[in-house]
C-alpha cells in the first residue's frame, strides 16, 4: 500500500526528507551522507527520498527551486530546511533542534 505524503510526515519519528533528482551530481553526493545519518540515528529517524522530476506536483506544492532540497519534519510540522549539500552534523543538528 503506498502512503500518502501526509502519511509519511505524520510518522512518530523525525522524518528527513530529501527532495533530490536523478541528474543532480550534488544529490548523488549525498546518498553516502544519508546512509551514513540513518545508520547512526537507525530507527530514531525516517529518511525519504521524494524525485522531484516523478513528483513535480509534491515538490511545487513544497516550492522545492533546487535539489537538493531536505526538510525535517516532527508530528507533521516542518521544523527545519536547506537546500544544497549538507554534512552528517548539520543534518543531525537540523533533527534535533526543537
Amino acid at each position: 500500500m503506498k502512503k500518502s505524503f501526509n502519511d509519511i510526515i505524520n510518522q512518530n519519528v523525525p522524518v528527513l526528507i530529501d527532495f533530490y533528482a536523478d541528474w543532480c551530481g550534488p544529490c548523488k553526493s549525498m546518498a553516502p551522507i544519508l546512509k551514513q545519518l540513518k545508520a547512526e540515528l537507525k530507527d530514531s529517524i525516517s529518511i525519504i527520498k521524494i524525485n522531484v522530476d516523478t513528483n513535480p506536483a509534491l515538490a511545487a506544492e513544497y516550492q522545492v527551486r533546487g535539489v537538493p532540497t531536505f526538510m525535517v519534519f516532527k508530528q507533521g510540522k516542518q521544523i527545519w530546511r536547506q537546500s544544497g549539500m549538507q554534512s552528517v552534523s548539520q543534518l543531525k543538528q537540523a533533527i534535533s533542534s526543537k
